[in-house]
């Protein structure tokens, strides 16, 4: 078993309060409508949003290595802009993955926009060795979309304020 993390910024041009509200406060909705070709579907199970709510987000075929995965909310930082959550079903939870964290920070710069940190913590199952190939497939394929959530931001400045 392997126990490891590994992180990851984007520096961007939309101010911090508006991707925190687009990606954690709305993305059950927003994720699906702008990235169909990713998600089919985001669905609160339990909870209002907050600690303790679980969500089902269900992909599309594009997304070659699982089809959904349950998540839990542990924080919700509304004054420091972090979002944690734990896979708790589904994912590569029994496949490759005996757990999976994810914590995500959103800090204004002080010239304007910002910079989404994101640190992903995980265990291995037993035999299942690190593969930096997977590590840096996660951080492209999670820079592409933060970029095409940017884009839409960007084009619309009026939404998420």
């Amino acid at each position: 078993m392997v126990a490891g993390s590994f992180s990851h910024e984007i520096v961007s041009p939309v101010e911090a309060k508006r991707l925190w509200n687009a990606f954690v406060k709305d993305g059950h909705n927003l994720l699906p409508k702008q990235l169909p070709e990713i998600f089919s579907s985001i669905t609160i199970l339990q909870g209002n949003g907050g600690v303790g709510t679980i969500k089902e987000i269900k992909f599309t075929s594009a997304n070659k290595d699982f089809n959904y995965v349950k998540e839990r909310v542990e924080e919700l930082d509304d004054a420091k802009l972090v979002y944690r959550y734990s896979h708790v079903e589904g994912g590569l939870l029994g496949k490759q993955l005996v757990s999976a964290h994810y914590e995500f920070k959103y800090t204004p710069k002080p010239e304007g926009g910002s910079v989404c940190s994101s640190t992903f913590h995980y265990d291995t199952l037993p035999g299942v060795p690190e593969d930096q190939a997977k590590i840096d497939e996660v951080k492209e394929k999670s820079t592409a979309l933060f970029k095409k959530i940017e884009a839409y931001l960007l084009a619309n400045p009026n939404l998420y304020r």
